[in-house]
C-alpha cells in the first residue's frame, strides 16, 4: 500500500509545484494587530484580589425574594428579544450546517426523457436526421472537492466561531434582561418603602398643621406659621401623589420587560427583598484574567475575532487551486427498447483543476477586506475589555462609597430617633411642647429616608457589580454560595 501511494504523493506534489507560481499572490497583505492581554492594562489598584466569589448563576435568588427569581424565568421565556437572539442562534446553526455539508462528497441522480425532432440540414446524419427521436437518460453522478489547501476547514471553523458568537450574544441579552429586571424591582422595592415614609411625614404634617391653626386660635401663633405649615403638608403630598406615579412607570416597566402588556406590572405583589444593607462586596482574585471567560460581552467580541481569522484563511486558500474528483455512471439510449443494454452505458471519471492567474486583483481585495474585518474585531474586543474592566472598577467604587455614607446616614438616623425618644420623654414630663415632639419625628423620617435610599442605592449597586462580573456566565450551575463574599 505505501508502495503504490509514495508515487501517488510525490506526483502531486510536482504538479503543485509546477502550477503553485502561476497563481495570483498574497504577498504584501497582513495585519500586525493582535487582541490584548488583560494583564496588558493596569488594573491592581482598583481591582485588587479580595478572595471574594464570582456570582452564581442563580444569583437573583440571593436577594431574600422568591418572585424575584420567578419574575426572571417568565422574562427570560417570554421576552421578545430573548427570542430574537435564539432565532439567531438558529440561524447562525444552520450556517453551521451548511457550510460542513458544502466540504463534504456529492451525489446526484439525473434522470430525462426527451423527444426531439432532429434537423436534416446538420450534423447528424441519417436516419436520425429529420426523425423524432426519445432520448432516454439517467446518470448517477458523485463529485468531491480535495481541502488541500484547508479552505472548507476553516470556512467550518467560521462558521462554529459565529454559532458560539450567537450563543455568546445570547447570554448577553439574557444577563441584560435579568439586571434590568432585577434593578427595576428593587426600584419599586424603594418607591414603596418611600411611600410608606412620605405617608408617615404627611400623618406628621397634618398634626403640625392641626396643632397651627390652633395656636392661631390662641393667639400664640400668626398665620404666617399657618400658611407655612400648609405649604410644608402640600409639599409632602405632591411627594406622594409623585412616588404613586412612579410605582406605575415602574410596574408597566417591569410588563414590558417581561414579554407582557402593562396589566401583568399591576399583577406584581410587593417586593420583600431582605431589609438592610449587604456586607461589603468583596472581588474575587485574579479578576482579570478571568474575567475574559465571564463576561458574555467579551466571548461575543472573542468569537468574532477567532471568526475572522478562519475568515482570512479561507481567502488565503482562494490564492490556491481548486482540484475537484468527479465520476458518473449512467444509461443513455433512443427509445427504451436499447435503454437498458450494455451498449447504453455512459461513463465519465476524472480530476478536475481550477487556477486563478488574473482577475483584475479581486482576491487581493478580498483578502484585504478579510484583514480590515480582523483589525476592526481585534479594536472592539480590546474596547469590550477596558470597558469590562472599567465597568468592574466603577461598580465596586460606587459600592464602597455607599457603604461609607451608610455609616454617617446611619448615625444620623440613629441621633434622630435617640432626640425624638429624648423630646417624647420631655413632653410627657410637661417639659417640652408637642410641636417640637413631632418636628423631632419629622426630622427621623427625613432620616429614614435618606437611609432607604442608600440602602436600596447599594443593592443596585450590587446588582451591577453582579453583572459586570458576568452574572454567573461562564458558571452555569446553581451554587448555595453568597452573591460576592
Amino acid at each position: 500500500m505505501k508502495t503504490q501511494t509514495k508515487p501517488k504523493v510525490l506526483l502531486l506534489s510536482i504538479v503543485v509545484a509546477a502550477i503553485l507560481p502561476g497563481c495570483a499572490s498574497f504577498k504584501g497583505i497582513g495585519s500586525d494587530h493582535h487582541i490584548a492581554s488583560p494583564d496588558t492594562y493596569q488594573s491592581a489598584q482598583a481591582l485588587p484580589g479580595e478572595h471574594g466569589n464570582w456570582p452564581a448563576a442563580d444569583w437573583a435568588s440571593h436577594y431574600g425574594d422568591a418572585q424575584l427569581p420567578a419574575l426572571i424565568t417568565e422574562a427570560l421565556k417570554n421576552n421578545p428579544t430573548l427570542e430574537q437572539a435564539r432565532a439567531r442562534v438558529a440561524a447562525a446553526a444552520a450556517v453551521s450546517d451548511s457550510t460542513r455539508a458544502a466540504s463534504g462528497p456529492k451525489v446526484n441522480l439525473d434522470a430525462s426523457i426527451t423527444r426531439q425532432q432532429y434537423t436534416s440540414n446538420a450534423l447528424v446524419p441519417p436516419p436520425v436526421a429529420g426523425s423524432w427521436q426519445t432520448e432516454n437518460k439517467a446518470v448517477l453522478s458523485a463529485s468531491y472537492e480535495l481541502d488541500v489547501w484547508g479552505k472548507h476547514k476553516a470556512a467550518e471553523s467560521a462558521a462554529v466561531s459565529r454559532l458560539m458568537l450567537a450563543e455568546a450574544e445570547k447570554e448577553k441579552v439574557k444577563l441584560t434582561l435579568s439586571t434590568a429586571i432585577a434593578r427595576a424591582y428593587n426600584e419599586l422595592a424603594r418607591l414603596y418603602l418611600q411611600r410608606d415614609l412620605a405617608g408617615d411625614d404627611i400623618a406628621q404634617r397634618q398634626q403640625l398643621r392641626q396643632l397651627s391653626i390652633a395656636r392661631v386660635r390662641s393667639g400664640l401663633d400668626t398665620e404666617v406659621e399657618q400658611q407655612n405649615a400648609n405649604r410644608v403638608l402640600a409639599g409632602s403630598q405632591t411627594s406622594l401623589a409623585a412616588l404613586d406615579g412612579q410605582i406605575l412607570d415602574v410596574r408597566y416597566q417591569l410588563g414590558a420587560l417581561l414579554g407582557a402588556g402593562p396589566d401583568r406590572g399591576l399583577q406584581i405583589t410587593r417586593p420583600q427583598l431582605a431589609e438592610g444593607a449587604a456586607p461589603r462586596d468583596r472581588l474575587p482574585d485574579n479578576l482579570p484574567a478571568d474575567l475574559v471567560a465571564r463576561r458574555p460581552d467579551i466571548a461575543v467580541a472573542r468569537w468574532q475575532v477567532d471568526a475572522t481569522t478562519q475568515d482570512i484563511k479561507v481567502a488565503k486558500a482562494e490564492f490556491y487551486p481548486d482540484i475537484n474528483l468527479g465520476a458518473a455512471i449512467g444509461l443513455d439510449a433512443f427509445g427504451f427498447g436499447r435503454f437498458l443494454d450494455a451498449s447504453s452505458r455512459t461513463i465519465s471519471a476524472g480530476p478536475a483543476l481550477h487556477l486563478p492567474i488574473f482577475d483584475s486583483g479581486a482576491l487581493r481585495a478580498q483578502l484585504k477586506g478579510r484583514y480590515a474585518d480582523f483589525d476592526q474585531a481585534v479594536a472592539a474586543y480590546n474596547q469590550t475589555l477596558v470597558g469590562a474592566l472599567s465597568d468592574v472598577a466603577t461598580q465596586i467604587a460606587r459600592v464602597r462609597s455607599t457603604d461609607v455614607q451608610l455609616l454617617d446616614a446611619q448615625a444620623a438616623s440613629d441621633a434622630a430617633q435617640r432626640n425624638w425618644q429624648l423630646a417624647a420623654s420631655q413632653y410627657k414630663a410637661g417639659l417640652n411642647t408637642q410641636q417640637n415632639l413631632l418636628q423631632a419625628r419629622v426630622t427621623v423620617i427625613a432620616t429614614q429616608q435618606t437611609l432607604a435610599n442608600l440602602r436600596m442605592a447599594r443593592r443596585d449597586q450590587q446588582i451591577g457589580l453582579a453583572a459586570a462580573l458576568g452574572g454567573g456566565f461562564g458558571n452555569p450551575q446553581p451554587s448555595q454560595q453568597p452573591l460576592i463574599n
